[in-house]
């Protein structure tokens, strides 16, 4: 893996300042709708780029789960919600099994809806999270957050690969950390949110469409949907 200097989270695009929406709080209800559906529009040409980054996952993950290998989804505050939100859509899609694909969250179901931020900065959280869920060699490890630096994310990388499971990341922030540990790393930078530092916005946005593609690409390359 290649070693990557710690980006501080001050220096990170999606902690910028948005110059398009510098005046938000003074438009009208119109002009501010405008502003965000704009740079709403950005998001798709950006997941577009990192379909080549996403393929090849999605090729080795088949093969994993057909070898009885599971798909997890691990992360914090939205990055995790979005994670444990694909993966519980999967079964009543689908008619799989709720292991197929499993949402780990920082902070546990409760921090679906009451924000528990506490546990997001333990890298021990995440390895112990990993292993709780009964997490093992064959299965595949999608690690996602959006400043792609959250430390129990990246603990729970760390645990996955020294188990020798096949590992991924899900960032929207380009030269990562976290895209550094892992074997896939997929990468969407979208720039600077409407709202600075608000990454449920675009960056969530992004991050909700790249799972769709894994976990609907994995049921039809599966045979769930023709």
């Amino acid at each position: 893996m290649l070693e990557r200097r710690m980006v501080h989270l001050g220096e990170l695009a999606t902690e910028q300042r948005n110059p398009r929406s510098a005046h938000i709080d003074t438009a009208g209800t119109a002009e501010l709708l405008s502003i965000i559906n704009k740079d709403d529009q950005g998001v798709g040409p950006a997941v577009e780029a990192a379909i080549g980054q996403i393929a090849p996952l999605l090729d080795h993950l088949t093969a994993q789960v057909r070898a009885g290998g599971r798909l997890f989804y691990i992360g914090a505050g939205t990055s995790g919600r979005l994670g444990v939100l694909d993966a519980s859509e999967c079964p009543p899609t689908f008619g799989v099994s709720p292991e197929m694909v499993q949402g780990i969250m920082a902070g546990g179901m409760e921090a679906l809806y009451r924000a528990t931020e506490a546990t997001e900065d333990d890298p021990a959280s995440g390895a112990a999270d990993l292993e709780t869920r009964g997490f093992r060699a064959g299965d595949v490890l999608v690690g996602i957050a959006a400043s792609g630096r959250t430390p129990y994310v990246i603990g729970a990388v760390r645990a996955a690969r020294a188990m020798g499971a096949v590992t991924a990341a899900v960032v929207c922030a380009e030269g990562s950390a976290l895209g550094g540990e892992v074997d896939y790393p997929i990468a969407v930078p979208v720039g600077p949110e409407v709202v600075t530092g608000s990454t449920r916005m675009k960056a969530g946005t992004a991050t909700k469409l790249v799972l769709n593609m894994i976990s609907t690409g994995l049921m039809i390359r599966l045979g769930y949907t023709y």
